[in-house]
C-alpha cells in the first residue's frame, strides 16, 4: 500500500472555515505532535493537509497551522513540495546524543560533588521494583521498548532534584526518538539494556554516586566516538528498517 499522504486541493468549506478556536489549535498540534514523535509517520510519508485533517476529524486550518509550529519545532522538514518528518543528519544526531549524555551524567555528577545531595530514594526505588521486573519477564525487542528506556532515562534525572536539567533533557530525547526507534531490535540488546539500568539503579539505591556516574557513563558511551558510532549505527538501522512497523 502507497505509504505516501498525498495532499489535497483547499474545499470552499475551508476557505470560508471560521478560525479554530484556540483549544482545538492545541488539540490539533499536541496530537499531530506526538504521532510524529512516536513514529506514526515514516520519513517518507507527505504529511498532506487534506488527510491529516480527514484524520483527526477537523478542518484544513488547524492542521495548516499545527503544521506551521511543528515546523518551527524542527520536528518536520519541508521537501519536494511537502512536509515530512525531519530526520537529523549525522553531525546533527551525534550533537543531540552529546547533549543527552551531558545532561544525564550531569543530574549524578551533581551528586557524586555535593554530599549533601542525594538521589530521591523513593523514585529510585520504584524504578528499581520496575526494571526487577522487567528482568524477570523480558519485554519483547521493538520500538515498544524505547518507551520503557525514555522513562528510565527521565525518572533517573528526576530523582537527580533539578527540574530543569529533566526538561532539556526531555527536549533532547525527543529529537531523536524517530531515529532511536530503531535500538532495540533484538532479545540482547534488551537484555543488556535492562541489567545496565538495574546496576546503575543499584549503584544509587546504595549511596554511590562515583559508581554509578561511571556506570552511567559506560552506559550511555565512554567516549565521544562511541556516541558518533552509536549515531551512525541508529541512522543506518533507520534507513534499513524505513517502512516497518
Amino acid at each position: 500500500m502507497d505509504s505516501v499522504l498525498y495532499p489535497g486541493r483547499a474545499t470552499t468549506a475551508d476557505a470560508q472555515a471560521v478560525p479554530a478556536s484556540p483549544s482545538l489549535r492545541e488539540t490539533v498540534y499536541a496530537q499531530l505532535r506526538s504521532a510524529v514523535l512516536d513514529g506514526a509517520f515514516g520519513p517518507r510519508d507527505r504529511l498532506a493537509e487534506l488527510r491529516l485533517a480527514a484524520r483527526f476529524g477537523v478542518s484544513r486550518t488547524p492542521v495548516r497551522e499545527a503544521l506551521a509550529r511543528l515546523l518551527s519545532d524542527g520536528l518536520i522538514e519541508r521537501a519536494d513540495g511537502g512536509f515530512f518528518v525531519a530526520v537529523p543528519s549525522l553531525a546533527q544526531l551525534g550533537d543531540f546524543y552529546e547533549l543527552r549524555n551531558t545532561l544525564e551524567l550531569r543530574g549524578i555528577a551533581r551528586a557524586a560533588e555535593d554530599p549533601s545531595l542525594r538521589h530521591d530514594p523513593a523514585i529510585v526505588a520504584a524504578e528499581l521494583d520496575r526494571w526487577y521486573a522487567l528482568r524477570d519477564q523480558p519485554p519483547e525487542p521493538g520500538p515498544g521498548f524505547l518507551v520503557e528506556d525514555e522513562r528510565f532515562h527521565t525518572e533517573l534525572s528526576r530523582a537527580c532534584g533539578n527540574p530543569a536539567l529533566t526538561e532539556a533533557l526531555s527536549t533532547a530525547a525527543r529529537r531523536v526518538r524517530q531515529v532511536r526507534r530503531h535500538d532495540f531490535l533484538t532479545p540482547d540488546e534488551v537484555e543488556t539494556a535492562v541489567s545496565e539500568h538495574i546496576g546503575i539503579l543499584e549503584l544509587l539505591r546504595d549511596d554511590r554516586p562515583e559508581a554509578a556516574h561511571r556506570a552511567l557513563h559506560s552506559h550511555l558511551g565512554a567516549s565521544p566516538a562511541e556516541v558518533r558510532e552509536h549515531a551512525r549505527s541508529s541512522l543506518t538501522r533507520m534507513a534499513l528498517n524505513a517502512g516497518r512497523p
